[in-house]
């Protein structure tokens, strides 16, 4: 007695162009700065009762449409809801500290101003890296940076402030930090030629709030204890 056969189609699932197809929808189109202070919650394990506070900086519409609150964290600028360490923090939602609401879905008033923004902006597809936006740095984020000493002997870490960040059409976001031997003129501005973007020197960066930074400047023994262990190579942040 024969097989019967199956009237579907066998199909072949490339993985890979799966893979691609959903980066592709996570890919940043437009951002837009918080300019009123709303921040994102979130918490820890050790203290799963209490909420803590960060100043969002702004936010991206993805190419599906999605719309995410964006901050300075650990490595990159990290959409809020992404964030799911029980050391680092686990986010909770977003806040309006004038009004002591809490919320779990971006304000419409942002979504409709990246809707329109991106309509607006509609810029075609290249295949090169293409400047898409530029955005102030409003929070006063540092950088910390692996860095070469420059003769070869060995490399160091930096702590250098953040002036701004950059959009590019693959919806890959860089940090702008400054080049001190560069500078021309002050204030330093967008466009000024000492301006570069941290992954292109540096291999390494971490990002911390204002405060933050200051302990580190002043040497806050806890502060500097975490950043070692932040720092090690073996260590896994």
């Amino acid at each position: 007695m024969g097989n019967v056969s199956s009237p579907r189609t066998a199909r072949v699932i490339d993985l890979d162009t799966m893979r691609q197809r959903r980066q592709a929808q996570r890919r940043i189109l437009r951002l837009a700065p918080e300019l009123d202070g709303l921040e994102m919650l979130y918490h820890l394990a050790s203290d799963p009762d209490t909420l803590y506070g960060m100043p969002l900086l702004a936010w991206g519409l993805r190419e599906s449409g999605e719309v995410v609150g964006l901050v300075p964290w650990m490595e990159s600028l990290t959409a809020c809801h992404e964030m799911d360490s029980p050391d680092h923090g686990r986010f909770f939602g977003y806040r309006d500290p004038e009004t002591e609401e809490i919320f779990h879905a971006p304000p419409e008033h942002k979504v409709h101003e990246l809707e329109h923004a991106a309509a607006y902006f509609d810029y075609e597809e290249t295949s090169a890296p293409t400047l898409i936006q530029q955005l102030p740095d409003t929070q006063g984020t540092h950088a910390l940076c692996l860095a070469s000493d420059g003769d070869g002997d060995g490399e160091s870490w930096q702590l250098k402030q953040v002036f701004g960040w950059r959009l590019y059409n693959d919806g890959n976001i860089e940090s702008l930090l400054v080049d001190e031997k560069r500078v021309e003129q002050t204030p330093i501005v967008a466009g000024d030629a000492c301006l570069y973007a941290g992954h292109s020197r540096h291999e390494t960066v971490y990002y911390f709030q204002r405060h933050i930074a200051n302990q580190i400047k002043q040497q806050d023994p806890t502060t500097m204890e975490a950043l070692a262990v932040m720092t090690t190579p073996s260590s896994s942040p």
